[in-house]
């Protein structure tokens, strides 16, 4: 009997090793994982890059403190604020970790513009934050704050695409809108240009903050770098995590200069956020994410994947309701519950995972092969016709 708590729904299956878009399991057999540990994995398991640049710097530090500079965390923050809309950096361990840091940026902010009752957030209704206190009563799911009341006050809610009900929820406390660019955990709905520019146009008129979470979407995983950038806004605050890590835990915090004044000495921080182990993998990644090339070929094979999943649901209208997604950021929304189509997926050796809305959330590596993607829609095709109706 296993030690660990129950709060996970573990598969009966664990891995001994990995490679690229595969895993190998204890048991002998290979999977092709299109989880990469929920879009984590970004340049795939075991990537010899990565590997090269944890070994170096392990040799060297890997802990000191926030109390001290830290040179390769300055070079991540210099590079991720040259790419971006971004002039600050505050690192973390985890995306939940961002958010709530987030949150508090914001708070703050106002607070010292001498406005401490301008702290309210307001939110899409069952979005996803994150799993802390405040994250879960941001995302305002019954489901997820059952049994960890009291309320975490400050958080607001409208619905998805609901301009009128968005509106009507602003008020003289609100601080800031956040929204997940895309929203991964509740099924793969992403928010269209057009409606990223109209709330920061709402943000703009009402002088609140936007804050645009790409936890899970950001990082190249759209085929941009952020996945909002087609709209050409420009938030006040973006979260991150997974993808920047390749797989090791970080979070980051980037900010226009503006929000990141009210962060002084002492008001936010960190045992281990920014550690030069973590910073040197983050740095690692962007080497590849930034290379001539990687993210218009990620465009192109992801375009390729869209197309012929649409025609795997053409041709099974009764099974498949919709392609969603952008980027590697892909869900087949089933027409009745996914359960059984994503252990069919597992059965024939490919690896998938759930996401709301009765969707099958697919996550390659973002260096994916066409070949990989090729098996990945032989197998699809497979399950589609083994699935009866």
């Amino acid at each position: 009997m296993s030690a660990l708590a129950k709060n996970y729904n573990r598969r009966k299956i664990a891995f001994k090793r990995g490679k690229g878009s595969f895993l190998y399991a204890t048991n002998g057999k290979k999977y092709l994982d299109f989880v990469q540990g929920i879009a984590v994995n970004s340049l795939g398991h075991a990537n010899p890059y990565l590997i090269r640049a944890i070994n170096k710097q392990a040799k060297k530090v890997w802990h000191v403190s926030n109390a001290f500079i830290i040179p390769e965390g300055e070079r991540l923050a210099k590079r991720l604020t040259q790419k971006t809309f971004a002039d600050k950096v505050i690192f973390q361990n985890s995306g939940t970790e961002a958010t709530e840091a987030a949150i508090k940026i914001a708070r703050r902010y106002f607070y010292l513009k001498g406005k401490p009752n301008k702290n309210r957030v307001l939110c899409i209704k069952n979005s996803f934050h994150g799993r802390t206190i405040a994250a879960i009563f941001a995302s305002g799911s019954k489901k997820m704050i059952e049994g960890f009341g009291p309320k975490a006050g400050g958080f607001d809610h409208f619905r998805f695409g609901d301009n009128k009900s968005l509106k009507k929820a602003i008020n003289n406390k609100t601080a800031a809108i956040m929204v997940e660019t895309v929203m991964g955990e509740r099924g793969i709905k992403v928010i269209p240009d057009w409606w990223l520019r109209e709330l920061r146009k709402i943000c703009n008129k009402k002088k609140i903050l936007l804050i645009l979470d790409e936890v899970q979407c950001g990082i190249g995983r759209s085929g941009n770098f952020f996945a909002f950038e087609n709209s050409r806004v420009k938030p006040d605050i973006v979260p991150i995590a997974k993808g920047i890590g390749g797989g090791f835990p970080i979070g980051a915090v980037l900010m226009t200069k503006k929000v990141a004044s009210s962060m002084t000495p002492g008001s936010h921080g960190s045992t281990f956020g920014g550690n030069p182990l973590a910073m040197s993998v983050g740095n690692a990644v962007l080497d590849q994410i930034f290379k001539k090339g990687f993210l218009k070929n990620l465009k192109k094979i992801s375009k390729y994947f869209h197309a012929e999943l649409n025609k795997i649901r053409n041709a099974h209208p009764k099974l498949i309701k919709e392609v969603r997604g952008v980027g590697l950021l892909i869900g087949l929304q089933l027409c009745k519950d996914q359960k059984k189509f994503i252990q069919k997926l597992e059965n024939n050796k490919l690896l998938t995972i759930r996401a709301g809305e009765n969707v099958v959330r697919i996550l390659p590596p973002l260096n994916v092969k066409k070949s990989e993607i090729d098996f990945a829609l032989k197998i699809i095709r497979k399950v589609c016709k083994e699935i009866k109706l």
